[in-house]
């Protein structure tokens, strides 16, 4: 393989695509790759090849840039398969999902992975995926599918059910980026850490979190995050966010005995304790930023269009690593440099106390034999016992996509930690079918509701 040939579907994602695609060519074996751009918004494909042809000539390498407005074409013999979209965006979809579950007093931080706006999301990105999957079973059946899309889990267990000899892995930044976090909070370089985290994507948690010591041995660095926390020393206030401090974390390592690997903003609303109508003490309290998601939508969109412009007038781009896994997945199996990553994997027996067939997130090995996951068999019971709290939701949603039956999203909501901790079941049929009414079109035929239906 060598130049391996590199599909991005989503490609219109320009930032995200400069940042793959950065770390990729600075790897001296993928220098001379041929990446393959692929959109469905001109406009945003054009930005992009701009940008990744600006990043070659930076970087001066032997690297090629093709654009493609045809998914099956952009695959033809791909070696790995980059997927980064967002179906229905920002507008209107992410509104839909927070404006509508306002109305029954449902509140969210982020609502893209779990809740109810996880699962509106799944239900409408999952026959996407599977697209792309049918595709790639016709004209790149070896490839490596690297998938950066959110409901990452939900995704993942559908893409293994409907096709699991599709090579897959599910990719997000959360392990290593929490490790920055708590080093930051600590005071102590990153590069002396040394953890093991397992568990579902945005709930893993380190089974263990050290520091080498200067005579080789490691030192247990729980106690120390307990007593900063306890004495008011952390979190240290948010270096990107504000609005974002990451008390729910910390307070949930007093009580589970293990850090979480996604952030406080997430996790608030995968589970029942923090957000609660009436309960204004427990947002002030633990700073819980409702309603992040669409702030945050609103500051990206107008970065990344300033900063796709920048890109675009540029006579050079600067290069920096961006800490995502793909370039160097793709580098250990051209290679066979071993490297390991955190992937979000089809659970075969690789975490035995969770359900066969769920995405599961282990340490994997990665050489030129491909991806390999770990077996962790050592998650204390309180963290397993949270984690399928999480798991029954996804595992609904999947059903209701596999087997196209429209009850399985009401009894995913049912199942939903935050959702059942707020509304009765009432309340949370009529919302379902608010939200299908809703996104309409968006969603698969077999999921739509006509209002002449709720009525009925």
């Amino acid at each position: 393989m060598a130049n391996p040939k590199i599909t991005f579907i989503g490609a219109g994602s320009s930032v995200f695509m400069k940042n793959i695609v950065g770390d990729v060519l600075q790897r001296p074996a993928l220098a001379g790759a041929e990446i393959r751009l692929m959109d469905i918004n001109p406009q945003r494909l054009e930005e992009s090849e701009i940008i990744a042809g600006k990043l070659i000539q930076s970087l001066g390498v032997p690297a090629t840039v093709t654009t493609y407005s045809n998914q099956k074409a952009a695959l033809a013999g791909a070696n790995f398969v980059v997927v980064c979209f967002q179906i229905g965006g920002y507008d209107p979809c992410t509104i839909t999902d927070f404006e509508v579950p306002k109305k029954y007093n449902l509140r969210q931080t982020i609502a893209d992975t779990l809740g109810i706006g996880g699962i509106m999301r799944g239900i409408r990105t999952v026959p996407h995926l599977w697209s792309i999957c049918d595709d790639m079973l016709e004209v790149c059946p070896d490839a490596i599918m690297l998938q950066y899309v959110n409901p990452m889990a939900i995704n993942t267990w559908a893409i293994g059910a409907k096709y699991p000899t599709i090579k897959q892995v599910g990719l997000c930044h959360s392990v290593q980026g929490t490790a920055y976090e708590l080093a930051r909070d600590l005071e102590i370089p990153v590069d002396t850490l040394r953890y093991r985290a397992a568990g579902i994507n945005h709930m893993a948690f380190y089974l263990n979190f050290e520091q080498r010591q200067a005579d080789g041995s490691y030192k247990n660095l729980y106690p120390d995050l307990v007593k900063g926390y306890r004495e008011g020393r952390f979190p240290k206030p948010s270096h990107w966010n504000a609005r974002c401090p990451n008390k729910v974390r910390y307070e949930m390592l007093t009580r589970l005995g293990h850090f979480v690997t996604e952030s406080s903003e997430h996790f608030a609303e995968y589970t029942p304790y923090f957000i609660k109508e009436g309960r204004e003490d427990l947002i002030e309290k633990f700073g819980i930023p409702l309603d992040e998601y669409p702030k945050r939508c609103v500051e990206q969109i107008a970065r990344w269009k300033k900063e796709a412009e920048t890109y675009k007038t540029a006579n050079t781009i600067e290069v920096k690593e961006s800490h995502e896994y793909a370039s160097e997945i793709v580098n250990s199996v051209v290679t066979g440099q071993p490297s390991v990553i955190y992937g979000n994997i089809v659970n075969k027996g690789y975490i035995p106390q969770l359900p066969a067939g769920c995405a599961v997130e282990v340490p994997t090995l990665v050489d030129s034999n491909g991806l390999q996951p770990t077996v962790v068999t050592d998650i204390p019971p309180q963290l397993i016992g949270l984690i399928r709290t999480n798991v029954n939701v996804q595992e609904l949603t999947v059903a209701a996509l596999l087997t196209e039956n429209r009850e399985h999203i009401y009894h995913a909501a049912m199942l939903d930690p935050h959702t059942a901790a707020e509304l009765d079941l009432e309340q949370i049929w009529n919302l379902v079918d608010d939200l299908l009414i809703a996104h309409g079109e968006w969603l698969p035929e077999w999921a739509r509701m006509s209002p002449k239906q709720k009525v009925a």
